[in-house]
């Protein structure tokens, strides 16, 4: 029996000794710990410090040392959350139950040794379970280049400690996690997931790129296979290989689920939503409510909020939703930044100077084949002096060397206006010269900056002051084709994030990983 409690324990030392906490240590001293068991015992400090835990080390210099889990209906609260983690996206296996379950089968059994080291270890997974409930298992700062959210402090110890002492521990489970409806909706749509039996439907392939309404086609068997499972087609279905009224309908409710254009003509877009199997979309769910983690759990009263994957933006006022607008967001190439500012400004008529990507990308290599490119642009040419240049004399072995500007106007790249806000990565809000754009389905078009639709209007809304904004004022400003800077005087938050899951009505919400960040997120969460 020892040799067993001997492996357990260093097996999960060793263990420990990977983990990297994310949470701040607490810079205040925590409240005492009340401790009303019949059987404490002392803990050797040598065995605290063989954890490699601060966190730890200062919770039970709380509690003088001792230990604090005598309570029955606390360890098994503490060992029915780490058994149930998977319920909410999390591992059981990154917080031993197992181990823990060993040890509480053996605890009236166990030596003054031995219950401490439970203790601690009690102790030591409880808490990183509400780390993660709190901000995640993973940092995106070491995961994503172009990720700048907030930090998210917190003192888990004091945290910890007070719900203790007053036997709510459950409430602490439930603070911790974030107040958003996005994230109750993914773990609606957990739950939904977890209720569909397991599939063992195959790979639909065909050589077409298209089927239309009563077309003929092999793969339509397993089509419609895929659209009983996901319950998009109801009753029975004769499985025949002919695209029927029922099956078009049915594709027609699949694809307004994930964010498709609704019209029945099954293509590459409808094909590939077909062929995610149900682990890859729980894996799917699983990883977005880890980046949910990351996210503030409380919201400004008033913000904007830019769903990178769904082209949509919605301002929030008073937790109502009060615009909605499609956009435009960065390509595979040219991500557009997830990220928390504040908006500040906005650009009546702005001008537009060539980012060093478009300008090697792109405009270089068109002004080696014509001179008269950036002309026909409105874009004009100044050298580090300030002073504008003829395209001829234009030196294409030091492009970067000179700034590039577009001046005012509708055909202007930024389009009337550009909405601003803090971030280091020179993106912002703003019209395009390409309204078109807002017709497709897949508008991952743009070099990192989001565009988005009837941006005048929104700017009326953003400035709130109908006597002294109103359309024709705007109008005129417009007119005049001059750049004119309006503070933002009313605090409004900007929330660009980036989610391809949730759930609406008790039905399952997909949208295209644009960027293929889900599998590997998912990948390094359970490695």
């Amino acid at each position: 029996m020892n040799k067993l409690y001997f492996f357990l324990i260093i097996c999960f030392l060793i263990s420990c000794k990977k983990e990297v906490p994310k949470t701040k240590l607490p810079s205040k001293k925590i409240p005492a710990i009340i401790i009303t068991d019949e059987r404490t015992v002392e803990i050797d400090t040598a065995l605290i410090s063989s954890f490699k835990s601060e966190t730890l080390k200062q919770f039970y210099t709380a509690s003088e040392n001792k230990t604090v889990w005598g309570n029955l209906q606390k360890r098994n609260y503490i060992l029915s959350q780490l058994e149930k983690s998977d319920e909410l996206g999390l591992n059981p296996n990154d917080y031993k139950i197992k181990i823990l379950k060993q040890y509480e089968g053996m605890v009236d059994k166990l030596s003054d040794t031995e219950l401490a080291k439970y203790d601690l270890m009690l102790t030591r997974n409880f808490e990183k379970y509400i780390t993660h409930l709190y901000e995640g298992k993973l940092n995106p700062k070491y995961l994503y280049g172009n990720w700048a959210l907030e930090d998210k402090s917190f003192d888990i110890n004091t945290a910890l400690v007070k719900s203790f002492n007053h036997n709510s521990l459950d409430s602490l489970v439930q603070n911790v996690q974030s107040k958003s409806q996005t994230y109750k909706q993914l773990l609606k749509a957990l739950k939904l997931i977890n209720e569909f039996p397991d599939d063992d439907i195959k790979i639909i392939e065909t050589a077409v790129k298209k089927i239309a309404l009563n077309d003929t086609n092999a793969a339509l068997i397993n089509i419609k296979k895929r659209l009983l499972y996901w319950n998009d087609m109801s009753g029975k279905d004769s499985l025949t290989n002919i695209y029927d009224k029922k099956t078009f309908e049915s594709v027609k409710k699949f694809q307004a689920r994930h964010g498709l254009i609704p019209d029945g003509i099954i293509g590459f877009g409808t094909f590939n939503a077909l062929n995610y199997s149900k682990t890859r979309r729980k894996q799917q769910i699983i990883a977005n409510l880890e980046r949910w983690r990351w996210y503030p759990n409380e919201f400004s009263e008033n913000y904007f909020i830019v769903n990178i994957p769904d082209y949509s933006l919605k301002v929030i006022e008073k937790q109502d939703t009060t615009v909605v607008r499609k956009v435009v967001v960065g390509t595979s190439k040219r991500k557009t930044p997830v990220l928390t500012s504040t908006l500040k400004t906005i650009v009546f008529n702005p001008t537009w100077t060539v980012p060093p990507t478009i300008l090697k990308e792109d405009v270089v290599p068109a002004m080696k084949r014509n001179r008269n490119y950036l002309k026909h642009k409105n874009i004009t040419i100044y050298d580090t002096a300030g002073h504008e240049v003829d395209p001829v004399n234009w030196n294409e072995n030091k492009p970067r060397s000179y700034r590039y500007i577009q001046s005012p106007g509708y055909n202007n790249s930024l389009g009337l206006i550009k909405i601003m806000f803090p971030n280091n990565y020179s993106v912002y809000l703003h019209d395009t010269n390409h309204r078109n754009y807002f017709e497709r389905n897949n508008r991952s078009l743009s070099s990192g900056c989001v565009r988005v639709e009837n941006p005048l209007e929104l700017a009326r809304h953003i400035l709130d002051d109908p006597k002294n904004w109103s359309k024709d004022k705007i109008d005129t400003i417009i007119a005049r084709k001059k750049t004119t800077h309006i503070k933002i005087t009313k605090k409004y938050k900007l929330y660009q994030w980036y989610w391809t899951a949730w759930s609406e009505n008790n039905k399952l919400i997909f949208r295209n990983d644009i960027y293929n960040l889900d599998d590997d997120l998912y990948s390094k969460l359970r490695n």
